[in-house]
């Protein structure tokens, strides 16, 4: 495998800047003296645009920055990877940051591509036999024997897709798409109520991309960061703001400011606002850092990503992983304070809160 000294860091064609790595394990990265004069920040606390070399920090993202580590694999994508590169020989515990970036290369969520690229299959596959694909990564998941070649196309297939349910990336003839397999210790219609959970929160008002559900069973999602027009740059609030995606680590009153900073539109505020309450009413506790994500366009504007990820889950210890009030189990007061502090009205707090709720009460998905 080859192992760079530097990455070039490219968005929409034109050259980012580079990234090297330190003595001390730490990313460095300088933008392109180009695109500092015409360009946009990619990551704007964490890299401001100017000409200086920037160093990450250590944690949390193990000496890389946020903007680049979202582009990397993480919990399935990463299992399958690990377990390809295992098969081919090479230790993955002994790659560097440039060398995972490299394997990524064009094929990253967001717009963001990293050259040298290690040769991939160039991104989603067109057909795809969904059940057979399942099987196999259920092979994965149970540490069972699975032959080369359908390990060599699962882990084609799950590119850098992150969470922890198995995943592919499907680029049918209306668009690409993203769909979901059942874990270990899923209920085996998961697919059926994370459906059914996208519709549901369409109807509260949440903005969502176009979902689906493939073969009767598996849960897809039409891909926001892939459009007609080009690829779109994205950043999770785990990636802007250094924050740990695996533990505790935000409240939504630090998102709701950090929207309200990064957009300037108390739109936005107010579309984040209903996904915490949403989240809240069906009882989505899982909903850490990289489960929020901002979009870049070209003009330089950010504007919050269709919300995603959304499911009953039991979260962090059975807490929100994302606090509401500084509690992991909040009351309807504490949704209302929240909502107030970032600019609502309280009226208009508590009329989103029951609306979502008499929504949601006849419902229950089956919970």
């Amino acid at each position: 495998m080859i192992e760079p000294q530097a990455v070039t860091v490219t968005l929409h064609g034109r050259t980012v800047g580079q990234i090297a790595v330190t003595s001390t394990g730490l990313c460095a990265f300088q933008y392109d003296s180009e695109y500092v004069a015409t360009g946009h920040s990619i990551s704007p606390f964490a890299l401001p645009l100017d000409n200086e070399v920037q160093l990450a920090k250590p944690s949390p993202f193990q000496g890389n920055f946020g903007v680049f580590d979202d582009s990397l694999p993480d919990g399935w994508g990463r299992l399958v990877q690990d377990r390809m590169l295992r098969e081919q020989g090479i230790d993955p515990f002994r790659l560097t940051i440039l060398q995972r970036l490299a394997l990524t290369g064009r094929d990253g969520r967001g717009a963001l591509e990293y050259e040298p690229s290690i040769p991939g299959d160039g991104g989603p596959a067109t057909e795809l036999d969904l059940v057979a694909l399942a099987a196999t990564a259920r092979r994965v998941l149970d540490a069972d024997e699975v032959a080369p070649a359908d390990l060599a196309r699962l882990a084609e297939l799950s590119g850098s897709s992150g969470g922890a349910r198995p995943k592919v990336f499907w680029r049918a003839a209306d668009g690409e798409w993203l769909v979901k397999f059942a874990a270990s210790v899923d209920p085996a219609d998961v697919g059926r109520i994370e459906y059914e959970t996208s519709l549901l929160a369409r109807r509260c008002g949440v903005e969502m991309p176009e979902t689906r559900l493939f073969e009767g069973r598996f849960f897809g999602v039409r891909r926001f960061d892939r459009t007609p027009q080009g690829k779109v740059h994205v950043v999770s609030a785990a990636g802007l703001v250094d924050a740990d995606y695996r533990i505790p680590s935000l409240d939504y009153q630090s998102l709701l400011a950090l929207t309200r900073r990064l957009t300037r539109d108390m739109a936005q505020v107010e579309q984040l606002y209903r996904r915490m309450v949403f989240n809240v009413v069906i009882g989505n506790r899982d909903d850490h850092a990289k489960n929020f994500a901002y979009l870049m366009d070209e003009t330089g504007r950010w504007t919050l990503t269709p919300a995603y990820d959304l499911l009953p889950s039991p979260g962090f210890n059975g807490f929100h992983t994302t606090t509401v009030n500084g509690s992991g189990d909040p009351t309807d007061e504490d949704l209302v304070a929240v909502g107030v502090r970032a600019g609502l009205t309280p009226r208009a707090a508590r009329v989103i809160l029951g609306d979502i709720r008499d929504a949601c009460e006849p419902l229950r998905l089956g919970m």
